[in-house]
């Protein structure tokens, strides 16, 4: 790949009026994805799994540029085979002609690196742990969306369901993502889009341990996976979790939320308390926080004024009507008005009253539930913990739980930065190699940020693929002043600023100064 520095100083006379540069191309960037993906080790995984045939192109290799672009610059296939490709020096790295490196060539190494997945999850559970001394005695669980474009009528997973895109007008599949405390991936499923949360868990949880065996492991999971059923089948199988609670159950602990004693600060602006649950076996984690407070009281009032306000145009239009009024269609647009304000619509008590002394034959009364308005003051900013894990203090269970934002930024990686959606793929098995191609660029990713921290440089891999983006790889074409011999062609890497180097030194990096021009093994 690069060439190696001749101690021997070798000389020959050019024409120096046309010397010229040709070739460039963006080098930086997917010099680092690579530099990545073989830290991983992901090509001696790939070429284990999927050995060189009868295949013009390595499927190895074509599987480390999806991942790479997916990385570098995220786009569809097309648009990697037709232009990034050529456009950057991963041609050199690599050794694939960018005429090699067509739209089915790259759909069909989909379906192919499909069949491996589990097998390379397994692959960089082992090569993670070694590089991070990672500890998998504790796994968070999240579940996101995401959605498709057109009408995917062919595929079964493919279903309309709670859209976290706010796109249910789109069909969408679900993904179920485990990761480690530190936020770096484990491995994901994918579910029909109409899933719901609870019925997942189960099997997620059964499926990493038949791959990654029994262990004593911690469950983090949020409130939408918490149901009597999940919670009787983790207590009875004996694994330990901590899972979030839903909002109903906040009224269960009314007169402990208000009581003022036993609550401890743990942080500026976060307090806790700890109760033991009816049967001796789960410890509940009362929880409030002063900047949640705020904002679900800027919520509530918010919703309040659109509900009264709603409410005096409804008054105001029955009072001035001159003919009687159906209570079907005003009932329904008081539920709609209700339902679209649900965060505050338990604070009103409305009724329609018949009354013969008006045109319209009833009038609207509300009125504000002064109870609902004392619950929300002690309740405001409040969430409840459970768990039955007994030797950990109120601290380290709420730290832990916090933690869930780790998969929770996973998720927003994935859609920001790597462009998981929406996806263009209509197969089912299409689909879900475009989901692993994404796994396997966020692992890059978290790599790369590990590396950041740990030279302390912040956490935005984005930032760092942007600046060595901007190296980049040319030919210098020396014209020979010989007349028998024509030129002579060398593929230089361009030295980096002041900048790009401090930023190279941090990370432990060298760039290369020149690359081998590669020869042409492969047959079109």
């Amino acid at each position: 790949m690069f060439e190696e520095s001749t101690p021997d100083e070798q000389s020959v006379p050019v024409r120096l009026n046309q010397i010229r540069l040709e070739r460039g191309r963006s080098f930086g960037d997917v010099w680092l994805g690579w530099t990545v993906w073989k830290a991983l080790r992901l090509d001696e995984a790939c070429q284990a799994l999927m050995p060189e045939g009868r295949e013009t192109v390595p499927w190895s290799s074509t599987a480390a540029i999806l991942v790479v672009a997916r990385l570098c610059e995220p786009s569809s296939e097309l648009h990697i085979a037709e232009d990034w490709y050529r456009r950057t020096a991963l041609e050199d790295l690599i050794g694939v002609p960018s005429e090699l490196v067509n739209e089915d060539r790259l759909y069909r190494t989909l379906d192919v690196l499909l069949s491996h997945k589990v097998r390379l999850e397994q692959h960089l559970r082992a090569r993670l742990g070694e590089l991070f001394s990672l500890d998998y005695d504790l796994l968070l669980y999240d579940i996101t969306s995401t959605y498709f474009e057109g009408q995917v009528s062919g595929n079964a997973l493919a279903q309309r369901g709670y859209s976290r895109d706010h796109r249910p007008d789109c069909k969408q599949v679900c993904i179920a993502l485990v990761v480690t405390r530190e936020g770096v991936p484990l491995g994901h499923e994918v579910f029909a889009g109409n899933r719901t949360d609870v019925t997942t868990v189960e099997e997620i949880v059964g499926t990493m341990e038949s791959r990654y065996g029994l262990a004593n492991r911690i469950w983090v999971m949020d409130r939408g996976m918490a149901s009597a059923e999940n919670l009787s089948w983790l207590q009875q199988t004996g694994r330990r979790y901590l899972i979030g609670t839903p909002k109903s159950e906040l009224k269960r602990w009314s007169r402990e939320i208000a009581e003022a004693r036993d609550w401890r600060t743990i942080r500026d602006g976060v307090e806790v308390k700890l109760c033991r649950g009816p049967d001796g076996t789960e410890t509940f984690i009362l929880c409030r926080s002063a900047e949640r407070r705020e904002k679900e009281r800027a919520m509530h009032e918010r919703f309040s004024r659109r509900i009264e306000e709603g409410l005096a145009s409804l008054g105001r239009r029955i009072a001035r009507s001159s003919t009687a009024l159906d209570r079907g269609p005003l009932e329904r647009q008081l539920g709609r008005l209700l339902g679209r304000n649900s965060r505050a619509a338990g604070r009103y008590l409305v009724r329609l009253v018949e009354d013969a002394t008006i045109p319209a034959g009833l009038h609207l009364e509300w009125a504000p539930r002064l109870e609902w308005d004392d619950w929300a003051l002690h309740s405001e900013g409040c969430y409840v913990l459970r768990t039955n894990v007994a030797e950990w203090t109120s601290e380290d269970l709420w730290r832990t739980y916090v933690q869930l934002a780790d998969a929770e930024a996973a998720f927003r990686i994935h859609k920001s930065d790597l462009s998981l959606r929406p996806v263009w793929h209509h197969k089912p098995d299409r689909a879900r190699g475009h989901i692993l191609i994404c796994f396997l660029a966020y692992v890059l990713w978290k790599t790369l940020e590990q590396w950041q921290q740990r030279a302390r440089l912040g956490n935005s891999p984005r930032t760092i693929l942007e600046e060595l983006g901007r190296i980049q790889s040319t030919d210098v074409v020396l014209p020979l002043a010989d007349p028998s011999q024509q030129e002579l062609r060398l593929r230089c890497v361009v030295r980096p600023d002041k900048a790009q180097a401090a930023l190279l030194d941090r990370l432990g990096l060298r760039l290369p100064e020149r690359l081998r021009i590669p020869p042409q093994p492969f047959r079109m």
